[in-house]
């Protein structure tokens, strides 16, 4: 990669979406369903698969197997940079089963080669490609990696990158280790039900972004607000909102994904308001649920641009210094 870019590091594996009447009743019952689809999934895949349709350079660092998924992820992955994905021979493609209803959807994954990912794959993309920031997604679905970011996010921010994280849901209910990691992090971008289960005990959602900030003064909480769009927080900074778009959604899988991708590509192209930021990443996330799948209908910046009645930022792409994340803006 010979621009500066994002690189886009967790999980890659494919989403089996299914929809209808999806509410599992044992008992050997046949049930049938509206629609099945086979697309792109997991965090990291589609954050990077977002960021490459907003015209922003990137490249992920995944591990799938040497199998027909696979074959399968990489190819759906168009306009991202996959020399850093590694295939691991002997293992089997993560695979996550959606149940999408209209209102809620349970998703059940195998993890599959996604858990091989190490920091050292992470060093090797940054010292080999032109990068300004780095996106870390699922945490805690890769241990191994996720146990290493105390040391390796330090490392990273030393060679002057900024860094983002995106938990995603923790399937073991502890939520163990941000402790050690928030310090080290730009802009943390939870939903609204990771942030209540990171930041417990607070009377509002407000109220537990606050005090993640109070903790670690640097950090930007971006809260991902479903319908409602989104909201952030920072140190010395008034809450800022923006709303989501109202559009007949088909499904809401890979939603806060597009909404992390939104909102860095608006960082990356110099976007210095918040409030517009927060637009780029609402815009984003509502127009993704268009179709099934989280990476179907990723928005392009002419359409964000249409939708907020806004000229797309200049794309000369602008490294955003670790002090610019953590201030006020208006």
């Amino acid at each position: 990669m010979t621009d500066p870019g994002i690189l886009v590091v967790g999980d890659a594996n494919v989403d089996l979406v299914l929809t209808g009447d999806v509410v599992p009743r044992f008992g050997q019952e046949e049930q049938l369903l509206d629609a099945s689809s086979l697309v792109l999934g997991s965090s990291a895949g589609i954050v990077a698969h977002g960021l490459a349709r907003l015209g922003v350079p990137v490249a992920l660092v995944a591990c799938v197997g040497d199998d027909e998924f696979g074959r399968f992820t990489l190819a759906a992955l168009d306009g991202v940079d996959t020399s850093f994905v590694r295939v691991v021979p002997g293992e089997t493609t993560g695979l996550s089963v959606i149940l999408s209803a209209p209102e809620d959807r349970s998703i059940l994954t195998a993890k599959g080669a996604m858990v091989r990912v190490t920091a050292a794959d992470v060093l090797a993309a940054a010292d080999a490609g032109a990068f300004t920031h780095v996106h870390f997604a699922s945490f805690f679905l890769l241990p191994g990696l996720a146990a290493s970011l105390p040391t390796l996010l330090p490392e990273l921010r030393s060679r002057g990158l900024t860094v983002s994280l995106d938990t995603n849901w923790d399937p073991a209910g502890e939520w163990l280790g941000l402790d050690a990691v928030l310090p080290h992090v730009d802009v943390f971008l939870p939903n609204l039900e990771e942030l209540r289960a990171v930041s417990p005990g607070h009377d509002s959602d407000e109220q537990a972004a606050a005090a993640l900030v109070d903790v670690s003064p640097g950090l930007a909480v971006v809260v991902k607000a479903g319908r409602d769009g989104g909201w952030s927080v920072r140190s010395g900074s008034p809450i800022l909102s923006a709303p989501g778009l109202v559009l007949d959604v088909v499904d809401t899988t890979g939603a806060g994904d597009s909404f992390d991708a939104g909102y860095l590509a608006a960082l990356h192209f110099g976007e210095t308001d918040e409030r517009i930021r927060l637009r780029w990443a609402t815009a984003a996330g509502s127009l993704s649920t268009r179709v099934a799948g989280g990476s179907g209908a990723h928005a392009t910046r002419d359409e964000i641009a249409a939708h907020l009645d806004l000229s797309a930022p200049t794309p000369t792409p602008t490294p955003v210094p670790a002090s610019t994340t953590a201030a006020a803006t208006a």
